[in-house]
């Protein structure tokens, strides 16, 4: 069995990452009811016998003893980690795993990856290398963060460069929270468009996904919920209500729903490396199947059935329903359709008690309406992972390389042109050393180039495919 580390950076990396713990907890709790530490556990968790001094002497088999996140927490505001330190899952994390700072990075890309990058590089090492020795055979290092903030952003791509060089055989999957066009940020168009260029050149999958999409998403749960449909409540003590049971009022703080789907996310992303299957997929097939060329690396993301993430008791979708979800606009984790768009790729990751044969014949349902490039017209990667979602009989994450993600990118381009053509704000970042007018120029230059290999794939949509050459063989 193969192991991963989680690298939580920013604000919003660490509050995604600590929902992704808890749920992973749950998950692994309602399974493995004896309490022994297993091949699953033992994927994301070390077992630590706390009696030992120092670093605690791991535990490689029988009774769980104490369970150690695989984890580095970053962040340069100490109020998130402190939280976390003080929450339910303080024994979950310890002081070894953590890095702080007090004075923030103020919204700046600059003074994330320039200034505390090279501060606080060595530790950082330190810190990977020391997970790195727990594993017996690591995989996969998940980054978490957004790409709006000054410490997501900056200190959080500057990491994936620290990654590569270090660990150049372990997958970097990252998953990134791309601001919105209402973000209270200003300066998150400039920290978008600086993180992707680092995206580009040193991640090997990333899933991006937006503010919007999620807000709109917890939204219509909420409409549901409120409908007083037959069969629709919400359980007590969810996300989805305060403690008093009340619901939570949606415009003053839905985060922490938005944050429990993409910990559900990451939690069926991870299901066939934790459980076993009929069908498991390794994360590193995930990167070799979906990825054809290297810089068209963003892979669209949804999940079905959604209502399940809020912990809303509403009856369950049919399985095939379920698949016809996965592949609309409303189930999309950024705002996208990529049914009128073009496939490189698409994977589906089941988890429950569903066959191979349900998998066949729902790709082959589906298949008519998608249209995938002329030379990889069977391009689909399954999995099937037994066991489910808690409290569920079945789920499905589906994961496209399609070229609906442009729009996201194009608009993101256009709102950075908008400031940087007035120049706004630049001197904010000029003045952090070894930061010039070049490196928003070359950023920008690395979007476009982005935007255009997928305009030239959209380009082939309406082509004919034609009879492909076959190979001949000299008799």
């Amino acid at each position: 069995m193969t192991q991963s580390v989680v690298v939580q950076v920013g604000q919003c990396g660490n509050q995604i990452g600590c929902c992704f713990w808890d749920l992973a907890l749950r998950e692994h709790a309602a399974v493995n009811q004896k309490g022994i530490y297993d091949e699953a556990i033992s994927s994301f968790f070390r077992n630590v016998d706390t009696r030992v001094a120092g670093d605690g002497g791991s535990i490689s088999k029988g009774k769980i003893c104490s369970l150690k996140a695989r984890a580095v927490l970053i962040d340069m505001e100490e109020g998130v980690v402190n939280e976390i330190l003080q929450g339910p899952l303080r024994d979950v994390f310890d002081s070894k795993q953590l890095i702080t700072d007090i004075s923030g990075s103020g919204n700046n890309w600059a003074v994330g990856h320039k200034v505390f990058g090279s501060l606080y590089q060595e530790q950082i090492l330190e810190k990977l290398r020391k997970s790195a020795e727990h594993c017996d055979c690591l995989q996969c290092f998940f980054i978490i963060h957004s790409m709006g903030g000054g410490t997501g952003s900056g200190l959080g791509t500057f990491l994936l460069k620290v990654l590569e060089d270090e660990f150049p055989e372990v997958y970097r999957f990252v998953t990134s929270i791309y601001p919105s066009g209402e973000d209270d940020v200003i300066t998150s168009p400039y920290n978008s468009i600086l993180a992707m260029k680092e995206l580009n050149e040193h991640a090997d999958c990333v899933l991006p996904i937006d503010n919007q999409s999620l807000f709109d998403i917890i939204s219509k749960i909420d409409l549901v919920v409120n409908s007083g449909k037959l069969g629709t409540a919400v359980k007590p003590k969810s996300l989805v209500t305060s403690s008093a049971g009340a619901f939570k009022q949606r415009q003053e703080k839905p985060f922490d729903a938005m944050n429990n789907i993409v910990a559900n996310l990451l939690l069926n992303l991870t299901s066939s490396a934790r459980f076993e299957g009929s069908l498991n997929m390794d994360l590193n097939e995930i990167s070799m199947n979906l990825v054809p060329f290297p810089q068209l690396h963003y892979l669209v993301s949804s999940l079905t059935p959604l209502y399940t993430l809020a912990d809303v008791n509403i009856p369950s979708r049919r399985l095939d329903q379920m698949f016809s979800d996965a592949f609309s606009k409303d189930h999309q984790l950024i705002q996208a359709d990529p049914k009128h768009s073009l496939y490189l790729a698409c994977a589906l990751m089941v988890r429950g008690n569903v066959q191979i044969s349900d998998l066949r014949r729902n790709i082959e349902r589906l298949k008519p309406s998608l249209q995938f490039v002329s030379w990889n017209q069977e391009g689909w990667k399954t999995s099937l992972c037994s066991v489910p979602p808690v409290g569920h009989s079945h789920s499905l994450l589906a994961l496209a390389n399609n070229t609906c993600v442009k729009p996201t990118f194009m608009e993101l381009r256009e709102r950075f042109m908008r400031l940087y053509k007035k120049k706004a704000h630049l001197h904010h970042y000029l003045q952090i050393e070894g930061m010039e007018e070049s490196c928003f120029s070359e950023a920008a230059s690395s979007l476009s180039a982005l935007i255009q290999e997928y305009s030239q794939l959209d380009a082939t949509k309406s082509m004919p495919m034609g009879d492909l050459p076959r190979l001949r063989v000299a008799v």
